[in-house]
């Protein structure tokens, strides 16, 4: 489907955005992902129970996006990733501007490109994010990679 096409779908609530799509709305208006999901369900509160976390799927790859804090606007934000298997998820390099990113890996094996630079975790791996680069997640796995993904707004 076109880009045009898909974007007046999404517009009109006929189609769900992709995370790539997702990844570029959050950079232009400076945003973490799910900040940019979480902003109309916002109520203030403080603790919020794993079956009321905002959940957000890729309808194109089934790759889910759970964040875990509250949304109530805090300076750290985690999230947890479930990446189904052979699943590559794409993000530019605008998607990063605004954040210092860090991913654990808990379940699984992650291939995770940086820019020129690939890495290969597994769990209990941790890897800190450099400048801003486009970057692509990939399941290079057997089975589902589950991943926490640490962020904080840049200064």
């Amino acid at each position: 489907m076109c880009r045009r096409r898909r974007s007046a779908k999404i517009e009109r609530g006929e189609a769900s955005p992709t995370a790539t799509v997702h990844g570029r709305l959050s950079g232009a208006f400076g945003l973490t992902l799910s900040t940019l999901l979480a902003l109309a369900e916002q109520t203030g509160e403080r603790l919020v129970r794993h079956a009321d976390q905002s959940l957000w799927e890729d309808p194109e790859t089934g790759y889910t996006r759970r964040r875990i804090l509250p949304p109530t606007g805090g300076v750290l934000e985690l999230l947890e990733i479930e990446l189904p298997i052979g699943v590559r998820a794409p993000y530019p390099s605008d998607a990063f501007v605004f954040q210092h990113q860090q991913i654990w890996v808990t379940h699984g094996v992650l291939t995770f490109r940086e820019g020129s630079l690939t890495y290969r975790l597994e769990a209990g791996d941790c890897l800190q994010l450099s400048a801003p680069v486009e970057c692509e997640f990939f399941n290079s796995g057997t089975e589902v990679c589950r991943y926490v993904v640490g962020l904080v707004r840049r200064r």
